[in-house]
């Protein structure tokens, strides 16, 4: 059994990421500033693709978007889309398909993004380790595709609006923090690995925390459980 989930890791890191791994060694560090200011948009929908690499996500932007990339294959420049409509903004940050993770690869994204326009947050993550620290943003839903990787993904914050999240379990291991200042209500199902629950009570086949009884806001989330293990933690 043992061999047999090592394999299906090495191949779902393949798959997920949508990469030949070969011995390419890269070349200099290489930095990458990208910058979306803010338009007439009255909301906006973020979809991330990284196959393989470092990701971490957080607010505190004064536009749309601050990017930090590095990297040291060129081929894995990343790829910065975006457009409007008269009332949605479009962003999209990928991973060049054609990316090569050597064996000294670096690859490194950090993005900022806004935390007063409403925003959809979706990120497809591969083989790698991701921090989405989302909790002080406007989310209207965050949705996250699991890859081999490691995901953590931090809601705390104080959030003015109901909204949804949706986790879809890969081969790797993810740790989700909720707040404990409005109420949750997830729905749980796992595949072959765990969903641990800490700070929730389950009550007629959902999770729910003490505030939900009374709070004016609450956060959804449907959670589908794949090889890894996924862990709910209100706090």
């Amino acid at each position: 059994m043992a061999i047999m989930r090592t394999a299906l890791v090495a191949v779902a890191a393949l798959a997920l990421s949508g990469c030949v791994v070969n011995t390419d060694f890269g070349g200099p560090l290489q930095h990458l500033q990208k910058s979306i200011e803010l338009d007439k948009s009255e909301m906006g929908r973020v979809e991330i693709k990284m196959g393989a690499g470092e990701l971490r996500v957080e607010g505190g932007s004064p536009r749309l978007m601050d990017a930090d990339f590095e990297y040291n294959i060129s081929s894995s420049k990343p790829m910065v889309r975006y457009s409007a409509s008269s009332f949605r903004g479009e962003l999209s940050i990928e991973q060049p398909s054609g990316f090569h993770g050597g064996t000294n690869s670096k690859y490194t994204w950090n993005l900022r993004l806004n935390d007063k326009l409403p925003l959809d947050v979706v990120t497809h993550l591969g083989a790698g380790e991701a921090h989405l620290n989302l909790g002080t943003m406007n989310l209207r839903s965050v949705e996250v595709h699991m890859g081999v990787g490691e995901v953590e993904l931090d809601l705390r914050g104080k959030p003015t609006r109901d909204y949804n999240v949706q986790i879809h379990g890969g081969i790797g291991q993810a740790i989700v923090h909720l707040p404990s200042t409005v109420g949750i209500v997830a729905n749980a199902s796992g595949g072959i690995g765990d969903i641990e629950v800490r700070g929730l009570e389950k009550s007629n086949g959902r999770w729910t925390n003490a505030a939900f009884e009374h709070s004016p806001v609450t956060i959804h989330l449907d959670v589908k459980g794949g090889i890894g293990n996924i862990t709910l933690t209100a706090e």
